[in-house]
This record gives C-alpha cells, sequence and structure tokens, in this order.
C-alpha cells in the first residue's frame, strides 16, 4: 500500500472547506453506509459531503455546514445506520486547524516534546484531536485517519512537554467510552532521529523508499 497524495505541509488542503460545523459517522457496513449518507444529504442543506470507504472495510460519511443544519443531517444519518454506526462525532465550532489535518496537510515543525493519541476510530481521534489544540499552547502534528492504520486513528501533538501533556489530556478526557482509546503516550525531549522520521511520514513504507 502507499501512502495517499495529500497536501503540502501547512497549506489548507485543496477542496476541503468546513465551517463552522463538522460531523463525522462511521458505519460498519459499506451497503448501510451508502444509504445513510443519501438521507443525511436529503435531511439538511449541508455545505461539505465527503464519504467512501476505509480500512478495515468501514465506510465514513464526513459533513460541515451551518450547525442547525449538520445537527440535522447528523440525526438522520444515525437513525438511517442503526446499530452499523460504529462512531460518531459532532464538533459545532470545530478548529480550523483539524481541518487541515484530516484534509491531509501536516505541520512537523521539531519542539520539544511529542504527544501521541491513538484511538480505535476515526471519530474519536477528530474529537481528541479538536479538545486538545483548543485546550493548550500546541501545534497539531498529524491527525491520520484509518488507512494504513486498521481502522484506527492517531493524533500528533507538538510543543513543551507541560503542554503537550495538558492537550493529550484533554484530547482523551473527552472520549465517551473506554474503548474508543487504544494508547496515550507523550515522549519529553524527542530524539532529532525520531523528529526527522516523524517530520518526514508516519508511514513505515515511504520511508523505506525516501520518498519523504
Amino acid at each position: 500500500m502507499t501512502e495517499p497524495a495529500r497536501a503540502a505541509s501547512g497549506n489548507e488542503p485543496d477542496g476541503l472547506v468546513i465551517q463552522p460545523a463538522l460531523a463525522l459517522v462511521e458505519f460498519a457496513s459499506i451497503a448501510v453506509g451508502m444509504q445513510a449518507a443519501d438521507a443525511m444529504v436529503k435531511r439538511a442543506p449541508i455545505d461539505t459531503i465527503r464519504a467512501g470507504t476505509v480500512h478495515n472495510g468501514k465506510y465514513l460519511v464526513l459533513i460541515g455546514g451551518q450547525v442547525a443544519d449538520v445537527e440535522e443531517s447528523l440525526a438522520a444519518g444515525r437513525e438511517a445506520g442503526g446499530a452499523d454506526v460504529l462512531d460518531f462525532v459532532l464538533l459545532p465550532q470545530v478548529h480550523p486547524e483539524v481541518v487541515e489535518r484530516i484534509g491531509g496537510a501536516r505541520s512537523p515543525a521539531e519542539t520539544d516534546a511529542l504527544g501521541i493519541v491513538e484511538t480505535s476510530t476515526v471519530a474519536a481521534a477528530i474529537h481528541a484531536a479538536d479538545a486538545g489544540i483548543k485546550g493548550a499552547q500546541v501545534s497539531l502534528v498529524e491527525v491520520r485517519l484509518a488507512d494504513g492504520l486498521g481502522g484506527k486513528g492517531i493524533v500528533l501533538f507538538s510543543g513543551f512537554v507541560a503542554d503537550v501533556e495538558a492537550a493529550v489530556r484533554l484530547g482523551t478526557s473527552v472520549l465517551e467510552r473506554p474503548d474508543l482509546l487504544v494508547r496515550q503516550v507523550v515522549i519529553p525531549q524527542l530524539h532529532p532521529g525520531m523528529w526527522e522520521n516523524v517530520g518526514a511520514s508516519t508511514w513505515f513504507g515511504t520511508r523505506l523508499r525516501g520518498q519523504a
């Protein structure tokens, strides 16, 4: 598997503009997910919809727009999805950096500490990223979702140790079920060799080929 194309570091990804509200629904069934996505876009006049398959056979629907419209659309998706809804997130005022990172932009500036939040779902990773970046003085290095991760999500924060610890604590505190958190780690004074790897890519295959 190869790493998908992504926007240049620090730039807003082409075509992904979501404000003020963002919601994502994660479905166990692809067929049900497509049916639910149709119901969602028919229920309310949302501005943005991105839908498709990810590892490991899940179907994701990402929407954005005005708060009331996104809430209505999300409700339609949850109703249509029923028991096939694995997880969901609603962010009425999503942080702009979260939108940039889920679109593929990265901010790999080398600083003191690295914080990692590893989640079992994509929705949980987005929720953790938004809470961490809003509540602490950190940089959001990457929000990587599902593909190449067996359906999991990872969020990377960088900054000074105390700030990164705060971001990780805030990010994990918003997760509503214990099973949504796989691991959380803060690494003080990350070695320069690891900063080089983290800054280039978290995809092992890409690092081997020297493409980043």
